[in-house]
């Protein structure tokens, strides 16, 4: 893994309710979509929560339904 991938995977795993970890979150987002890791769907809940320091995206696709692939491997990323 690179440098640039390592950063945006730390980056996407900032903890909730930091002020602007929302917005963080949502870059690293943009990140892994760019790099056609992630669907528009994932990135759209990523915005949506971008405001929302303290609401996790994952939750929310989990809630949602979408992005079962990105879940999982979030949550590993999280163990």
């Amino acid at each position: 893994m690179d440098d640039e991938t390592r950063l945006n995977w730390d980056l996407i795993r900032t903890p909730l309710g930091i002020e602007w970890s929302g917005r963080t979150r949502y870059a690293a987002a943009t990140f892994f979509y760019h790099r056609g890791e992630m669907s528009a769907e994932v990135l759209e809940v990523y915005r949506i929560c971008s405001r929302i320091d303290a609401e996790d995206p994952v939750d929310v696709l989990e809630r949602w339904q979408v992005g079962a692939e990105w879940v999982e491997r979030i949550k590993a990323a999280r163990a």
